[in-house]
């Protein structure tokens, strides 16, 4: 069994409260991370993180080198410990000394990538997640453990993972609560439209992800680069600033760098998207152009016959979407646009229309251009 991302956001802090230790299992940038520093967000807490695998056998175990006076903290309460600026003490201190500031606030210390570390590594970390001590320093009550670890050979349905990981310690095993993390495309796509200045996630990837869930976390994974979760942030990233660039930079960069997180063939797959989603024409750029009337103007003409027939849909979507057709302005500049689509093309649109209050509208409509937009529908409708 499994645990997505929202109910992840429920179970931890539970097993927390319960004074147990939990240890969330799931592949490499399904978003562990991010599930970590949003609960301790919600719980108000203060977080300190720990790359295990960056750690060295005897960060916390090899004796310390004397130091001056000013080189230690003692506490009030937890013990007397060196500070030395690398490995675990360093942050150990910053835990303490946070605890002694705000001992009723909840603090979170997330070691990650716990079984990436070696068995010496982890080793002398057992003492901390197992005893809450080491040495003579014993944890805080506040401070509140959670590991993470990338799947091994050894779970159960993950028989066939291929990290290049240390079997954690039977004692680890069976003194915290393994969750195991799966990615749910809704959950993401919910946080991804989420977000206060902006979503988290560039509108385009979201379109993208929605019309193909699969390529959220494929099953099926290339030697080199793949989609994740994390890479489709990157993604996302990179588009917003992107968007900063004239459209010849954009064009020449976006495969390249999409590339770069996502492999060639997911990155060709998206850009292709991208290309075709993008909207080059607006309804104020076809509306309102001079010179005005209803006749559309020669420039307009000629960059919408250079688009491809997925790019004049999605052009007329957008302007049914932004535009009142009624007026004769429009309706005008939009029946000659429409001539411009294959047959094929001007009736999948024209389907789509006929369930919508536009032809009413139109219908209803005392303007000539607007009747004659009317008729075309029809014509169309009924070839």
């Amino acid at each position: 069994m499994s645990l997505t991302y929202q109910k992840l956001l429920v179970a931890v802090p539970l097993i927390l409260r319960g004074g147990d230790v939990p240890t969330i299992v799931g592949e490499a940038g399904i978003g562990k991370s991010a599930l970590v520093a949003e609960i301790a967000k919600k719980l108000g807490a203060k977080l300190f993180t720990t790359v295990v695998s960056l750690s060295e056998k005897g960060d916390l175990a090899i004796p310390i080198p004397p130091l001056n006076e000013t080189s230690f903290l003692q506490t009030k309460n937890y013990g007397r410990l060196a500070d030395i600026k690398f490995g675990y003490t360093h942050t150990l201190i910053q835990i303490i000394e946070q605890a002694e500031v705000e001992p009723d606030r909840t603090i979170i210390w997330f070691l990650d990538e716990f079984n990436r570390g070696s068995q010496a590594v982890q080793g002398e970390l057992m003492n901390l997640v197992l005893q809450r001590q080491i040495n003579d320093l014993v944890l805080p009550d506040n401070v509140k453990l959670i590991l993470a670890e990338n799947p091994d050979d050894s779970m159960q349905g993950f028989e066939n993972a291929e990290y290049a990981v240390q079997t954690s310690d039977a004692a680890i095993k069976d003194r915290t609560t393994r969750l195991v993390m799966t990615v749910s495309v809704r959950d993401w796509l919910q946080w991804a439209a989420s977000g206060k200045k902006r979503p988290h996630i560039h509108d385009l990837v979201r379109q993208f992800i929605a019309e193909n869930a699969e390529l959220l976390y494929p099953k099926n994974r290339d030697i080199d680069l793949n989609p994740t979760p994390r890479a489709w942030q990157r993604v996302s990233d990179n588009l917003f600033q992107l968007q900063k660039l004239t459209n010849e930079q954009q064009d020449e960069l976006l495969f390249d760098i999409v590339a770069g997180d996502l492999g060639d063939n997911c990155a060709t797959q998206f850009v292709t998207f991208v290309q075709e989603k993008t909207t080059s024409l607006t309804a104020e750029d076809v509306f309102d152009s001079l010179p005005s009337g209803p006749k559309l103007p020669q420039t307009i003409r000629e960059k919408f016959e250079s688009f491809s027939e997925i790019q004049k849909l999605n052009v007329m979507k957008t302007l049914l979407l932004t535009a009142d057709m009624r007026l004769d302005n429009n309706a005008g500049r939009f029946s000659e646009l429409l001539n411009l689509i294959a047959p094929d093309g001007q009736y999948a649109l024209v389907k789509q229309m006929t369930s919508a209050p536009i032809l009413d509208d139109l219908y209803a409509s005392d303007n000539h251009y607007a009747n004659v937009l009317y008729q075309q529908i029809m014509d169309i409708a009924t070839r």
